[in-house]
């Protein structure tokens, strides 16, 4: 579709050139100087053309310069009328249907895909949990959105590694681990039956309720802290067994949906890593040391105030941890682009942490990119572990489960599926991750359970439900479609057909802008639109029942080529396609 739409362009550059020189003009331009648009309405055309560009070189106003150029694009065969200064075309439909779906046999799986960031080396960190508490809400999205960009960049050519920082150390896994010592008698997720991570996050919580009785609780936690850095054996064999808890837990949970990790950085082995850096860069006056021996950076050439990079006492904070975790990052695997998956509310972090690489003299530091996104938030309210009112992620996923299974069965399907149980858990996947990427990255949003499972509207599992009524009506079908080459694609009149052939053709153009802006509420977006015309589409018109054999042959590569768009964004997204449900 977008080469035809070049071809148009090109007819319009020869009529003006044609034109200019008639009246003696010289018009320099070239392809690249024709802007191609959409009309506001489908009936108004298929590309539109704006003549304001060429006013002032042809010395003529754009509504006449657009006359005359439908006069020359008619004498040229192509179908074209005048909309103001606007010069308003309508393709080859017949010539888009069959071009359009013989690209999509032939590249198949890797329909969509595109080369943009061939070559390029692009690394990206999310999740980032800590070991004192299981997923949550807020993870989740995030997850979600580092996947899915992982996914979408490398179907734009990228070589991507993906990568997650694990928060193992610092006072608030020591809470946990202090309540655990004086609450926990031996206790363990085997004997009590419980999710190894959220045997842990319960001590977590019972810490602050501990807390909110014993001042001193504060204090025996940081001292569990210094004695953990300091090596003391049994505070370290207590930090071991509850830090393997965790992340058996959450490695579970990881799993189940489909999140997976090139290499795997924990916090407690990288904490001193930056501090080096840090004092070659004092030495090299990039930093100063106060009077009481605390090293600082002043950020005023980016207009903020001054930042800590290391202690009085020579300890490190998490800048400094973070300027180490990249150099080293950096040396693994030299990136061309690492992008962060971080909250917004680390955008004052992240600028400053690039600041300081650029002036450690790290070219590469300007390829460095945080992706910030919004929180996600209940209808009543923000999340708060510390009291235990986070939304668990894998009991959210238990609840979305059993909510699909129950529609499923109230309405009969569960009667023709092998395993609804199975089947009712990729319908949550789908619900989830659907409704987590649907939306702008940078904004906050609220998640509604019962929305997100909903069959109707802009949800995962309605999208699902069309990916698995095509792969019925292929079971139905039971036969090979014949070779392409011998349909005529001037039998594919009605507009609702037109509509799916431009929506097909436009996808690989979706998947490049999501990957250009990290953002894969573009895919989303895109088979949400797919979805709802291949519903009007199989609505208004007979598909198995066709009349006319040839017809229905050319609506069931429609419907072919549906499903594999479908197929292809639900992995982009990562949502599961389901052949029935």
């Amino acid at each position: 579709m977008k080469e035809l739409k070049i071809e148009l362009a090109q007819k319009l550059l020869l009529a003006l050139k044609d034109f200019a020189g008639e009246k003696n003009l010289e018009l320099s331009i070239s392809i690249d100087d024709i802007m191609i648009e959409t009309p506001p309405k489908p009936e108004l055309g298929d590309v539109a053309f704006p003549m304001f560009p060429f006013a002032r070189l042809l010395r003529m106003g754009p509504p006449q310069i657009a006359a005359s150029m439908v006069s020359r694009l008619q004498e040229m065969g192509v179908d074209a009328e005048q909309a103001g200064p606007y010069v308003n075309a309508r393709l080859d439909r017949s010539h888009a249907a069959g071009q359009t779906i013989t690209r999509i046999l032939q590249e198949g799986d890797t329909y969509g895909s595109n080369a943009n960031y061939h070559g390029e080396k692009v690394m990206i960190e999310f999740s980032s949990p800590n070991t004192n508490k299981p997923l949550h809400l807020g993870h989740l999205r995030n997850n979600a959105l580092g996947e899915s960009v992982a996914r979408v960049l490398k179907a734009n050519g990228a070589q991507v590694r993906k990568v997650n920082l694990v928060n193992d150390r610092g006072v608030h896994i020591c809470k946990s681990m202090l309540a655990y010592k004086e609450l926990g008698d031996g206790d363990s997720p085997g004997k009590q039956g419980v999710k190894s991570d959220h045997f842990v996050g319960d001590y977590y919580v019972k810490y602050n309720e501990m807390a909110s009785r014993d001042p001193d609780a504060e204090k025996r936690a940081q001292a569990m802290l210094n004695a953990w850095e300091a090596g003391d054996g049994e505070t370290v064999d207590l930090w071991k067994t509850m830090n393997s808890w965790a992340l058996e837990g959450l490695k579970e949970t990881y799993e189940r949906t489909g999140i997976h990790f090139d290499d795997i950085y924990y916090e407690s082995n990288t904490y001193k890593l930056g501090r080096e850096h840090v004092l070659k860069g004092l030495e090299d006056g990039v930093f100063f040391r106060d009077e009481e021996g605390t090293v600082w950076i002043d950020l005023e050439d980016i207009k903020l105030d001054k930042k800590v990079l290391l202690r009085k006492d020579g300890t490190s904070l998490y800048m400094t941890q973070d300027i180490g975790t990249a150099v080293s990052r950096h040396e693994d695997w030299p990136f061309e682009r690492l992008i962060y998956v971080v909250a917004y509310e680390q955008n004052y972090h992240f600028r400053v942490l690039f600041h300081i690489l650029k002036k450690l003299g790290f070219d590469w530091a300007d390829k460095l990119y945080h992706l910030s996104y919004g929180m996600v938030n209940l209808p009543d309210g923000k999340m708060k572990s510390r009291e235990g009112t986070v939304v668990d992620a894998d009991k959210l996923l238990d609840e979305l489960r059993d909510l699909a299974l129950q529609e499923m069965t109230e309405k009969g399907r569960d009667q023709k599926i092998d395993d609804p149980q199975a089947v009712a858990e990729q319908v949550a996947l789908g619900a989830i991750h659907y409704y987590l990427l649907q939306g702008t990255p940078s904004k906050d949003m609220v998640f509604n359970p019962a929305e997100s499972l909903s069959f109707n509207g802009n949800t995962g599992p309605y999208l699902q439900y069309m990916g698995a009524r095509i792969s019925s009506m292929f079971r139905k079908y039971g036969k090979d479609l014949p070779s392409p080459e011998s349909l005529d694609w001037k039998l594919l009149k009605e507009d609702e057909e037109w509509e799916l052939v431009k929506l097909l053709a436009s996808y690989p153009q979706a998947v490049e802008a999501a990957g250009t802006d990290y953002n894969p509420a573009h895919i989303a977006s895109h088979l949400y639109e797919l979805g709802k015309a291949f519903s009007r589409f199989y609505h208004e018109h007979p598909v198995l029942n066709c009349p006319d054999a040839s017809l229905r042959d050319l609506r069931l590569y429609l419907a072919w080529a549906v499903k594999r768009v479908l197929m292809h964004g639900f992995h982009l997204i990562n949502m599961p396609f389901l052949e029935s449900m």
